[in-house]
């Protein structure tokens, strides 16, 4: 297997860390320039190593790694600073999004922009968790990975009428229709706009993105549970 060449410097988040051995831990990262990459840390569940406190998630890191095949060996963790620890609500929307990286995100394929817009969320995060960050996270997730999340033009090409409702179709986009009620799901044209422009201030803007991009999830992911919602949700209800 040949030797592949080695990274360093490369800024980088824990998604998830899990038992290899006794000592080490097999840490899945979402790094700017080499996407989502498996890494061995050796040493990492021992008392007194500095990779056991180092390797957290949600905080930023410089990684350097080397070696063969799938999972490579980590030789390098430095702690960037300067993201505040998450906690209560914000904690739960930082492993919803984590999640959603683990199921969507192939192994090795960079997205620089992505992992920007990730660090900014954790930001905002910190600041306090907002429904629509997580909204806007999952509409640039969608984006980044060519599922073309179409919300300025409907299926056929017509610019959104911001009075109108639609029925959004996967793999077509908004379809307009002729009058509002029925029993399909609608999406206002004001909800598609908000949501491109960001901004969703507006309550129903809001509550219909939230139902909006929910069913798009579930479509990519084929419809599984994701633990982190199951979890807040259980939370809410004690």
């Amino acid at each position: 297997m040949t030797q592949r060449p080695k990274v360093d410097a490369q800024p980088a988040f824990v998604l998830h860390a899990y038992p290899y051995s006794e000592t080490s831990l097999i840490v899945d990262v979402f790094s700017r320039d080499h996407g989502r990459v498996a890494l061995m840390a050796r040493g990492a569940r021992r008392p007194r190593s500095v990779l056991r406190g180092l390797l957290q998630a949600f905080q930023p890191l410089e990684l350097g790694w080397a070696g063969r095949g799938e999972v490579q060996t980590l030789i390098k963790a430095e702690w960037q600073g300067g993201q505040p620890l998450l906690a209560g609500k914000a904690l739960f929307c930082g492993y919803y999004l984590n999640e959603l990286l683990m199921h969507l995100l192939p192994r090795e394929d960079a997205h620089a922009r992505l992992f920007a817009v990730y660090a900014e969320t954790l930001r905002r995060f910190a600041d306090g968790a907002q429904e629509s960050d997580l909204r806007c996270f999952e509409r640039a997730l969608l984006q980044e990975l060519g599922y073309g999340l179409t919300l300025e033009t409907d299926a056929a090409g017509v610019a959104i009428d911001i009075h109108a409702d639609y029925a959004y179709e996967i793999e077509r986009g908004p379809v307009r229709l002729p009058a509002p009620g029925g029993s399909v799901p609608a999406v206002s044209g004001r909800t598609l706009l908000d949501l491109a422009r960001e901004d969703l201030s507006d309550p129903r803007s809001l509550a219909e993105a939230k139902q909006l991009m929910r069913t798009l999830i579930n479509h990519y992911t084929d419809g599984k549970s994701l633990a982190s919602r199951r979890i807040f949700r259980e939370l809410h209800e004690l």
